[in-house]
């Protein structure tokens, strides 16, 4: 059987400040590929290119990715700021309906850093422009210096709700994660379960409730080192597992056919 196609949700960038491209860190493809094994197809995020609707009959699965645009804040009913950072309209028109989509028809999806913080827009819900500017809040973004390797370094603890889906999934209620975000959560959106918190009390794991299918979302990157690292695997894996079954379901009408 073919390998599920998982559509990795990509970024608009600019190659030499000039040159437009829709693009996917390597990392992710490599997760998708090597743990999750199924077959990367980077979307171009553009409603002009793609359509919720052909999106979901081409893939079985989607990963929302991270990036350094933020979601517009008009999206949640907030004024746009400075400290809200730039954005990507594009990938905002197509992301947030294309998540609400996929959590009525049960088609799964795993949600990364700017990814988890679509789920929680698509759902409702609301965000702070800045977490380190929160009173006890300690600052989550990406180091501005050092290697890859040292800027994914794992830095803080998560905990998971005891008995809670990502502890069933990681077989831990407390793990160890990288931080490289500067949004959170300010307030869930309708369906949007907190089911992990870093130390400072900013959420960094989600699902949908009641969802018919896998909706798992961080705020971390578990894309990073994801064939080796104890918290990124397992998390790949599932979603490979639930990638898989869909493919499978869908393609059975097909084969009764034959």
């Amino acid at each position: 059987m073919a390998r599920p196609v998982v559509g990795i949700i990509g970024n608009s960038y600019l190659i030499n400040d000039q040159y437009p491209v829709h693009a996917g860190g390597q990392m992710n493809s490599d997760a998708v590929a090597a743990v999750s094994r199924c077959m990367p197809l980077i979307v171009p995020s553009d409603p002009r290119h793609v359509s919720v609707a052909e999106l979901v009959e081409t893939c079985d699965g989607f990963l929302f990715t991270g990036g350094r645009p933020n979601v517009h804040p008009e999206e949640y009913g907030e004024v746009e700021t400075l400290a809200h950072g730039a954005f990507d309209r594009a990938r905002d028109a197509i992301a947030l309906p294309l998540i609400r989509a996929l959590v009525e028809r049960g088609q799964p999806f795993l949600g990364i850093c700017r990814g988890f913080q679509e789920v929680n827009v698509a759902m409702g819900g609301t965000l702070y422009p800045e977490i380190r500017d929160l009173p006890g809040r300690m600052n989550h973004r990406m180091p501005p210096d050092g290697t890859l390797e040292e800027k994914f370094e794992l830095r803080h603890d998560i905990t998971f709700t005891e008995g809670g889906v990502f502890h069933e999934v990681m077989g831990a209620r407390v793990v160890r994660t990288n931080t490289l975000h500067g949004q959170g959560i300010n307030r869930p959106g309708a369906r949007v379960v907190i089911d992990g918190l870093a130390e400072d009390g900013t959420p960094e794991a989600i699902y949908v409730r009641d969802a018919p299918g896998f909706t798992l979302a961080v705020q971390w990157h578990p894309e990073w080192d994801a064939a080796n690292d104890p918290v990124s695997r397992p998390l790949f894996e599932r979603f490979g597992e639930a990638a898989r079954d869909w493919a499978t379901r869908r393609a059975a009408p097909s084969l009764q056919a034959v």
